[in-house]
């Protein structure tokens, strides 16, 4: 565990003091648009995850609640044997843009060994995130610089693309 702990207090370290720069960077390349951008940044994915183990980490399990729309909510209710709206009541609140996210962090159903709970039925942002793999990367860059000081494989995709298109 205590392993995990330094690789977050590293990663946590990394992206504040990059935060500017990446921020910078992905306005810039938001402008460019590269027509490669997708398939580069596919790639990225790729070899973040093939280096990066989310079950070492799970940081974005642990600080970050993902928006539940209502498939989520009747799918993860069935799940744990639960009228929706007693999920509602015991495990969300609306944020302040009238999105349901969960109530605590970290998430209520990651389990000590940061597995989840309801991994086939997780909601929909979780399972597609840290959207380091989507079509149309360009439109969510803002995201992206967010995740960076989220996810230590977003990060890693964000350098690579320094690398690739120069930071300039």
């Amino acid at each position: 565990m205590k392993e995990c702990d330094d690789f977050i207090e590293r990663f946590k370290t990394a992206s504040q003091n990059r935060s500017r720069e990446n921020k910078i960077f992905l306005d810039r390349l938001r402008k460019k648009k590269p027509g490669d951008l997708d398939e580069t940044v596919a790639g990225f994915h790729d070899a973040a995850f093939e280096k990066i183990n989310c079950l070492s980490c799970a940081n974005c399990c642990k600080t970050t609640s993902p928006i539940l729309i209502d498939r989520d909510i009747d799918r993860i209710s069935k799940r744990l044997r639960i009228k929706p709206s007693q999920m509602i009541d015991d495990y969300l609140n609306l944020d302040d843009d009238g999105d349901f996210v969960f109530r605590s962090a970290p998430c209520p159903f990651l389990m000590p060994d940061n597995y989840c709970m309801i991994y086939e039925d997780r909601p929909r942002a979780c399972r597609e995130y840290p959207h380091t793999n989507r079509k149309r990367f360009y439109q969510i860059l803002n995201l992206t610089w967010k995740n960076t000081m989220v996810c230590p494989a977003v990060l890693d995709v964000v350098e690579n693309l320094k690398n690739h298109y120069g930071n300039k």
